[in-house]
């Protein structure tokens, strides 16, 4: 009896932990302790956290190829440009382009904001990192989830779960990261700037706006296509007024969905030997800093536009221009209320917000086309 409970226990998964293993449970638990109690971005994390521990539990081989679970999901969900794009659906379901459509102008934002992105990419080359990784790393300071991860799974897999987790990490601590850098760059009375009333959109600008953006956006970069192409379908969803079943659909039960497959499936990346390396503190490093700049150059780029403007743009905007909806965009207006009560700047950022989507989107595919 005792040498068939030894055998057991050898067989068992205990007899296979090392220290590696643990540390990514620890890492897990973590995650799962940021989302649940301090609610940085519960929706994904949670998920993430959980499929970090499925991932590392020795002998249970859930990203065993060809058989786990786990890699299945990740497979025909992330490796097969699933769920990214369905996330982009929902997003364009939720998304409102009227802000953007009533100032024009304030696309330039949401491309500025990209910056920080290009800036990451040399850098990260210059580190000593390849082309393909360096692409990946410089894409978190567009501070999008799920397009790091559309870029990740085909540029550098081995990366994917580090670089989303950053994305994350950085969107829930936008709150935390904007608000010193937008003041450091702003004097009290240009964040006390009031814009002026935008223009009345008409439905059927809005209506128009996702199938005109199709056809450029894709003809001038055609890698942007699967997630571009679900966006614009989303808001085209949205704005017709006639599919309200397929709208909300979109931006609930499918994207509630391909949201949890997602989060596992990233989690599901990030095993001891991809993860526990140097290479995953610089990563970390390297998106703050893309974040940063990202947040700098929006807020900078309004500033230059202001000097040929006689009616000025409340420079805090541009920080929008980083594609964390709405939550930048939310930022701004507080630190805008904090220099003026009155100043209401909330839908004036929403239109860099939702620039500033497009213009990762975008990036992504200028990598893609070049380095894939």
């Amino acid at each position: 009896m005792n040498l068939d409970l030894l055998t057991v226990f050898k067989s068992s998964g205990f007899m296979h932990i090392t220290p590696g293993l643990a540390i990514m449970w620890l890492i897990g638990l973590t995650l799962i302790y940021l989302a649940v109690s301090k609610k940085y971005e519960p929706l994904l994390l949670l998920p993430i956290g959980f499929g970090i521990i499925m991932a590392n539990l020795p002998l249970a081989d859930l990203m065993h190829p060809g058989e786990g679970l786990l890699w299945k999901i990740f497979h025909y969900g992330i490796e097969w440009e699933i769920i990214p794009p369905l996330i982009f659906l929902g997003l364009g379901a939720l998304t409102d382009f009227g802000p953007l459509l009533a100032n024009p102008v304030l696309i330039f934002l949401g491309a500025g904001a990209q910056v920080g992105v290009y800036i990451t990419f040399f850098a990260a080359t210059f580190m000593g990192f390849s082309y393909q990784e360096a692409a990946t790393i410089g894409i978190i300071g567009g501070a999008d989830g799920p397009t790091t991860i559309f870029l990740a799974a085909k540029l550098a897999p081995h990366l994917l779960g580090v670089c989303a987790v950053a994305a994350y990490s950085y969107m829930a601590m936008v709150p935390i990261i904007q608000p010193p850098i937008m003041k450091l760059l702003t004097t009290k009375k240009e964040r006390s700037i009031r814009m002026k009333k935008s223009r009345k959109v008409s439905r059927l600008e809005k209506l128009l706006f996702p199938i005109i953006a199709v056809f450029i956006i894709v003809l001038i970069i055609p890698a942007s296509a699967p997630l571009m192409a679900m966006f614009m379908l989303g808001n085209l969803f949205r704005e017709s007024n006639v599919v309200e079943r397929l709208t909300e659909a979109s931006k609930n039960e499918l994207m509630n969905i391909a949201t949890i497959f997602l989060g596992i499936s990233v989690g599901a990346t990030m095993s001891a030997e991809n993860f526990l390396r140097k290479d995953a503190i610089f990563i970390f490093i390297f998106g703050l800093f893309a974040f940063a700049v990202s947040t700098a150059s929006g807020v900078l780029l309004a500033k230059l536009f202001n000097l040929f403007r006689k009616q000025k743009i409340n420079p805090l905007i541009g920080a929008a221009g980083v594609s964390a909806v709405p939550m930048a965009a939310r930022v701004v207006h507080k630190v805008g209320a904090e220099a003026d009560k009155k100043n209401y700047l909330l839908m004036f950022a929403m239109g860099p917000n939702v620039a500033g989507v497009i213009g990762t989107v975008m990036a992504a595919g200028v990598f893609l086309t070049f380095l894939k």
